[in-house]
């Protein structure tokens, strides 16, 4: 196989929520791989920094100010992201957050909040994405940024869990929607990475020994972890590849519950 296949040369990727965490590692896989930027957050301040990085890397970073849970909003950035560069070759769709609580203490403005956000959001910006660029041009890489929860339950995270699940089946159905416009629309399912969002769970010692005893790797995610899968993924290595959920977590949805095999 040719290592052409994997060069993101000419492309522009939009990345949402690219001020910090996943987005920012994902991003940077991006632009090390060849493609320009577009990068978004609802404070633009917060992607300047992020921005100069970027030029440092040799790409074109455009900040674009992104509320996902805003209708209009999402029709403004994805106009301002085509009048700056004409085009969008490949989408990130990783804006998200947590409610972390127990079940019973979920409130009806939580769970909105949290599907409105990890779930509707991504689907009205891919859909404004797929209608204003790629179906035009009969090309398309999109990427919907699921989690293990899109596959596993976890008590603390059930409308987390359940936005993540919808992301999963959703993008089997953009998949078979718009395949036949050349758009490969894939799921991207990190693990237990250490991002801002959750760096105070890690903060306690009890609860990492925990999950690191159920990843078979035996170590939650580093950033670079998920370089790979995500310009595989938005490359024409995977142009044949569709609809599908990429599980990039250590192995922990094999079911591991102990950290050694018992002896005999």
């Amino acid at each position: 196989m040719s290592e052409n296949l994997f060069d993101l040369t000419g492309k522009v990727a939009l990345v949402t929520g690219a001020s910090r965490g996943l987005g920012q590692y994902m991003s940077r896989a991006l632009a090390r791989a060849g493609a320009d930027l577009i990068i978004t957050s609802r404070h633009l301040d917060a992607l300047k920094p992020f921005e100069q990085e970027v030029a440092s890397l040799g790409r074109r970073a455009f900040p674009v100010e992104l509320d996902v849970r805003d209708y209009e909003s999402i029709q403004r950035m994805t106009k301002a992201a085509l009048d700056h560069y004409g085009k969008i070759d490949i989408l990130i769709n990783n804006a998200g957050l947590n409610v972390r609580k127990p079940a019973v203490e979920i409130t009806w403005d939580d769970w909105n909040l949290v599907l409105e956000t990890n779930l509707r959001g991504e689907f009205f910006v891919a859909q404004a994405v797929a209608r204003d660029s790629m179906i035009p041009r009969n090309y398309g890489r999109i990427i919907n940024i699921g989690s293990v929860t899109s596959v596993f339950g976890y008590a603390g995270l059930t409308p987390y869990s359940a936005s993540r699940g919808g992301v999963k089946q959703m993008t089997m159905s953009l998949a078979d929607d718009w395949g036949r416009h050349g758009i490969t629309v894939n799921c991207l399912a990190p693990g237990w990475f250490r991002t801002a969002q959750n760096s105070v769970l890690y903060e306690n010692k009890e609860w990492l020994e925990y999950i690191v005893d159920r990843i078979p790797m035996k170590r939650p995610g580093a950033p670079d972890d998920l370089d790979g899968a995500v310009v595989f993924l938005a490359s024409d290595a995977s142009a044949y590849i569709t609809g599908q959920t990429l599980l990039v977590d250590g192995g922990i949805t094999t079911g591991s519950t102990r950290a050694t095999v018992p002896k005999k």
